[in-house]
């Protein structure tokens, strides 16, 4: 199943759970109905920020946008994984693990590229970030109060403010959890 397919599932799922029409989520989300009509059709190609703006729209994790059952084992190779692009930089993010059902918690590898900020905007209330740098340098945390980080530094955010994540390096991998509140 590709992965627009999944994410197709999932939001008509997630929205149909809200009570919602596609253009009460439209509207929410700050997008184009037709754009929601599309992606729900599993078409399009959507960006990191579409997606977010649903997931936020929704009250729900990014992950809960990936309409996958969880295996018992999963490997994900270096290189390997869905790439979700996002809008005006070189940010790539791999959703590694969603959480399972009961579970808010989703697991992601970003690559970053120097000169390419990725400033993200707050997600909901009591969102909690947890990064580790597996290589290179990055500054990432709270626009008002980032830290830089190097390989095997760990940093813990709250991420229902508005954050950043951008390379000091030439290229930097992070390895980031987001835990949501119930």
């Amino acid at each position: 199943m590709t992965p627009i397919t999944l994410i197709a599932r999932a939001l008509k799922r997630e929205r149909t759970k809200a009570g919602l029409s596609l253009s009460a989520l439209a509207e929410q989300a700050g997008l184009a109905k037709s754009t929601l009509s599309q992606l729900e059709a599993g078409q399009g190609n959507p960006s990191i920020e579409t997606l977010w703006a649903i997931a936020n729209a929704l009250d729900v994790p990014f992950g809960f946008l990936f309409d996958t059952a969880p295996p018992d084992m999963t490997l994900v190779r270096a290189g390997e994984g869905t790439p979700i692009n996002s809008e005006g930089t070189d940010l790539r993010a791999v959703l590694l693990s969603n959480g399972p059902p009961g579970s808010r918690r989703d697991l992601y590898r970003f690559d970053l590229v120097a000169g390419a900020a990725r400033d993200a905007a707050a997600h909901p209330q009591g969102t909690i970030e947890h990064v580790i740098v597996s290589s290179g340098r990055a500054r990432v945390g709270p626009k008002d109060a980032p830290e830089e980080l190097g390989p095997g530094d760990y940093f813990r955010f709250p991420g229902d403010v508005a954050h950043i994540y951008e390379a000091v390096s030439e290229r930097a991998i992070l390895f980031l959890a987001m835990e949501f509140p119930r």
